[in-house]
């Protein structure tokens, strides 16, 4: 996540290439170009020549800075700015010309995330490489040494936390309406809550930067999981990480006092990769009394089971989660302030929750922002929920949704949505037919529609027709960029 002066990315136009998959980025990357002006619409990024040919997979940084996979497995990144004190750690001294980042491994790199200030990477080997703000990363084998001052990362951190407090509180939602929306003014504990947060937040930084002269940025560091646990993917929230193992098991640490972590408590720091009980009965079962109590789930569903046998897919936002079971059942945890769970109420949720309103719709993917979520149907519809200050859910006006609703934009009839990506308050889809759809905040022209007009509904944007374009990704900041071949 990031600041609004310094809302990420964007990358300079090099070259397009004939052969291969090609990135394709809009938005505000400061370290990218010397003038730090946003991109408005899509922009080709060059592959080094140390990277390999071809891109197979994008993602992003939430310190300034892009990263992209090529398809001789090295992690690519660029764009990245010390103005923060953290860039250069998270990402390589790479500005604008992409580069491969340093991490101790020959192994190739299958999949890759980033949160606010800290990153994951998959090799081939099912391995897990983390790197960044030291609070988000496991215990592990730590290589290398630290390239940074601690009065610079102290001052970096510090700041980090200052932005985190402030998402606490953002534009007013509006009045209150049915249909599942509600006002932030006026939902119930909304203000103390918000309050609450800025508190608990402001304690914490005090609380990370007691340390003295303890370094507060953590190189990379291989994550010790038990025997025989081999990963698939990851994903990264603003101070969390989880990750997904081939056998469809969850794991998290990092921050989790908001439930972030699934783990059923507030806990606030956890240090080594725990398993997160997404399918098991206590979802519904041994627990359920606490989830009555909370108010998280009907006492007419108190002999549910969640559908499923294992999770299939995993998203992060700013401090909420949510996985995807085998059989397309949608579950989330953490923060709820806004409705991001889709619970039908502004609850924390400590565990993982089965969304029940899409009971009997089978949800292929799944995405989450800063305050809101949206995911994908088997049969290409797009549910968003959450906060919606900015137009992030798509549903044509400005209120929150703690239930999920289906979009209806006229710019989505007769489509098909197979993927979805989230920064922090924006969103984007691609169709099967590889069209592109952005909309929310766009201040810094992360929709890539050629201006910096917020939108509320699903906006088509144009890009190179010779490409078809597989997927997408965007960060917990004000990023887009597409993968084509």
């Amino acid at each position: 996540m990031n600041g609004e002066g310094k809302e990420s990315m964007d990358v300079k136009m090099e070259e397009v290439f004939n052969m291969g998959r090609v990135v394709f980025m809009w938005g505000y990357l400061p370290g990218a170009l010397p003038q730090r002006t946003p991109l408005l619409s899509p922009t080709a990024v060059r592959i080094p020549a140390s990277g390999g040919c071809s891109w197979t997979d994008v993602c992003g940084g939430g310190c300034g800075f892009a990263m992209a996979i090529s398809d001789s497995g090295k992690l690519i990144t660029w764009g990245s700015t010390d103005d923060l004190g953290q860039s250069y750690v998270t990402s390589g001294k790479h500005g604008e010309i992409p580069e491969p980042f340093p991490l101790p491994t020959e192994a190739s790199i299958v999949k890759a995330a980033a949160g606010w200030a800290h990153c994951a990477a998959v090799t081939e080997n099912a391995e897990v490489y983390t790197w960044g703000w030291k609070e988000c990363i496991p215990s592990g084998k730590v290589f290398g040494d630290s390239p940074m001052g601690t009065s610079l990362e102290k001052d970096a951190f510090e700041r980090q936390n200052s932005f985190l407090a402030e998402q606490a509180s953002p534009r007013s939602q509006g009045s209150r309406s049915s249909g599942g929306t509600f006002s932030a003014a006026d939902s119930k504990g909304g203000e103390e809550s918000t309050k609450r947060r800025k508190v608990s937040s402001a304690k914490h930084s005090a609380e990370s930067s007691s340390s003295g002269d303890e370094t507060l940025s953590a190189l990379p560091c291989l994550v010790t999981l038990n025997p025989g646990v081999r990963i698939a993917t990851v994903a990264a929230g603003g101070r969390h990480t989880l990750a997904l193992s081939d056998v469809g098991q969850v794991w998290g640490w990092g921050y989790g006092g908001e439930g972030q972590l699934g783990l059923g408590s507030r806990i606030r720091m956890v240090s080594s990769p725990h398993p997160v009980p997404c399918i098991e009965p206590s979802s519904f079962g041994k627990d359920r009394a606490s989830a009555l109590s909370r108010g998280s789930m009907s006492s007419e569903m108190q002999s549910f089971r969640v559908p499923g046998r294992y999770v299939k897919g995993i998203a992060c936002g700013g401090r909420h989660s949510a996985v995807i079971t085998d059989a397309g059942a949608l579950l989330t945890f953490g923060w709820g302030l806004y409705g991001q769970c889709g619970q039908g109420s502004t609850d924390d949720e400590l565990s993982p929750t089965c969304v029940s309103s899409l009971l009997g719709i089978r949800i292929d993917s799944v995405a989450a922002g800063l305050w809101h979520t949206v995911c994908v149907s088997a049969d290409g519809d797009v549910y968003a929920f959450g906060g919606n200050q900015f137009g992030q859910l798509g549903t044509g006006g400005d209120q929150a949704e703690t239930f999920p609703r289906l979009l209806e934009a006229p710019s989505l009839e007769n489509t098909h949505v197979k993927a979805v990506s989230c920064g922090a308050r924006h969103s984007a889809v691609i169709t099967e037919d590889s069209k592109v759809f952005c909309w929310g905040w766009n201040k810094y022209g992360q929709l890539g529609l050629s201006d910096v007009i917020d939108r509320n509904i699903p906006s088509q944007l144009s890009h190179p027709p010779e490409y078809r374009v597989p997927g997408l990704g965007t960060v917990l900041l004000e990023t887009t960029h597409v993968e084509a071949n």
